[in-house]
């Protein structure tokens, strides 16, 4: 027993000798210490946020933090205060200790969702917690926050509410069931009226239009023009108009445009219509277009034409009515036709009148009238019809600049349009948000753009090369932003105006008056009602340039008489 004892010490005494020896690092590797690692979150004081108590929405914080202490846990705080602004406030905190007043009971979860709380202060505030790196970032509410009403209270309130509104719903429907049949039978009357056998539909400048930016391909047929007249005279409906799809003539970003056929009343015959189709997922886009249509002073000979719009819930689209014109848009007509001098003067003219419209705070009747901006003015968003006048279309980027618009909402509007026909200073981000003429200026140099594909393809220059799109081959096909910064904004780079156009006294004209809309400075372009004006006295300022050049040209002749006299 004795000896047992004394190999048990020498062993513990070897065993101390060896831990002496060993490394401190090689003794941490054989026992680890216990630790705990500490939370990564999202710590900003009270800030307001665009956070508006639904869905799920971001912080925005720009800090994040390493909590002093390992038991805390990522906490978020959203509050609405009673002039219904809103803040949320980020932070770490132990979930042992109360804060506010609240005890945090969901600190597990990996995922900050927002709980409605009542603080000691007698007010409300939505908290959550989560253990999660920087898991307080992204917030999820479940429900609006608001004061809540008692169970009791509340079923009071309803029951005595209940005969109130179910009158109200009575009433409501019973008035729209009477102005859905009256005006049904208006339309119907209307509509029989215009068909009388021996009536004989009139055609005038204005009314026939195109479709909404369709590549429309079809050639021109001589009963189109009547076809779309007519279409154009037809009221809104309530209820979806008879309308049966031919076929697809054009498919871009957000929508699908076909040729349609709309059927006549009890008869069966039909007009051509365009429909464009929006899928279910790019119902804004829908909804900006058909508001900015809406807008009865918008109507003009060289904007689109608009019918109505439709939502058919059961196939879950969204559709656009507007009247059918198959010459197609301006890119596709440049590309297949080459055009005369006359021909660029109404192409260009009307198409400087269109913007003019557009941008004017008038009507054509002289009513007050929201300006409105394209914002992708392109060739491929012009239709041409068959008088080769231009007409505006596409709307899906548009904005209307009411008053009521923030600096705030400018801003938000974002860097929309196609990056090849973008002005230096969307491209750069630096539109001045303080004088709504700065979005106008970016449409105008679009519309140079726009001019100098027209001027390109006529042949009052001489020889007429292939369409290119402005700046050609130097980007490509569909250049991103950054690469037309290097062509626009560092080399200050526009397309190229040939020596050979300005020998021609009308291109001459028209030349200077695209190098002033693409100008640099936004504040030293042109104005669209300028360009209008311009287009329309170029022939008053060529007379004068002929007048001129005749009397130069007798002046040696009549020297000379006298000199031999």
């Amino acid at each position: 027993m004795e000896s047992f004892r004394i190999s048990s010490v020498r062993l513990g005494a070897f065993y101390l000798i060896c831990v002496t020896v060993l490394s401190r690092s090689e003794v941490d590797l054989m026992f680890p210490p216990q630790f705990s690692l500490k939370a990564l979150c999202k710590f900003c004081d009270l800030q307001s946020t665009s956070c508006d108590g639904t869905g799920t929405c971001r912080s925005n914080c720009s800090i994040t933090a390493i909590c002093p202490d390992p038991e805390q846990v990522c906490v978020s705080i959203w509050r609405r205060n009673e002039n219904n602004n809103h803040t949320l406030e980020t932070l770490c905190h132990d979930p042992a200790e109360p804060l506010y007043g609240v005890r945090l009971d969901d600190y597990n979860s990996t995922t900050c969702v927002m709980k409605e709380r009542k603080v000691e202060e007698g007010g409300l505030l939505s908290i959550c917690s989560c253990t999660e790196e920087e898991c307080n970032d992204k917030v999820l509410f479940t429900q609006l926050p608001g004061p809540t009403v008692e169970s009791p209270v509340a079923a009071v309130i309803l029951l005595s509410l209940l005969p109130l509104l179910v009158l109200a719903v009575l009433v409501v429907a019973s008035f729209y069931w009477y102005r859905t049949m009256h005006r049904r039978r208006r339309s119907q009357s209307e509509w029989e009226a215009k068909r009388k056998p021996g009536m004989k539909r009139k055609k005038g400048p204005g009314l026939d239009c195109s479709d909404a930016c369709a590549i429309m391909m079809e050639d021109d047929r001589s009963d189109s023009d009547s076809s779309s007249t007519h279409a154009n005279s037809l009221n809104h409906n309530t209820e979806p108009l008879p309308i049966e799809l031919d076929q697809l003539v054009g498919k871009g970003r957000f929508a699908e445009v076909y040729k349609a056929k709309l059927k006549q009343t009890q008869s069966e015959q039909f007009e051509t219509v365009a429909v464009k189709i929006f899928p279910e997922e790019e119902y804004a886009s829908w909804k900006n277009e058909k508001d900015i249509f809406s807008d009865i002073d918008l109507k003009h000979e060289n904007v689109l034409h608009f019918l109505t719009a439709e939502e058919r819930k059961v196939e879950k689209q969204y559709w656009l009515i507007t009247a059918f014109h198959p010459r197609g848009n301006l890119q596709d007509y440049l590309t297949r036709h080459v055009i005369s001098w006359e021909d660029l003067r109404v192409l260009g003219g009307s198409l400087a009148h269109g913007v003019a419209h557009l941008h004017s705070d008038q009507s054509i009747c002289g009513r007050p009238k929201v300006p409105i901006i394209h914002r992708d003015l392109k060739s491929s968003n012009i239709l041409v019809k068959n008088d080769l006048t231009c007409c505006l279309c596409d709307f899906g980027l548009g904005l209307r600049l009411d008053n009521s618009l923030s600096v705030d909402d400018l801003a938000n509007s974002g860097q929309v349009g196609t990056a090849r026909y973008m002005a230096p200073e969307v491209l750069e981000s630096r539109i001045n948000l303080e004088n709504i003429e700065s979005f106008k200026q970016a449409d105008i140099y679009s519309m140079a753009l726009v001019l100098w594909e027209i001027t390109s393809r006529c042949n009052a220059i001489g020889e007429v090369k292939e369409y290119e799109p402005p700046f050609g081959s130097k980007v490509r096909e569909h250049p991103c932003v950054e690469s037309m910064k290097d062509n626009v904004l560092r080399d200050r780079g526009r397309p190229e105006i040939p020596e050979g156009w300005i020998k021609h006294q009308g291109m001459s004209i028209v030349c200077a008056t695209i190098n002033e809309c693409w100008d640099h400075d936004p504040e030293a372009r042109l104005t669209a009602h300028c360009v209008a004006e311009r287009f329309d006295d170029i022939e008053d300022e060529l007379d004068k340039l002929s007048s001129r050049s005749s009397s130069e040209e007798k002046i040696p002749e009549s020297l000379s008489v006298n000199e031999g006299k």
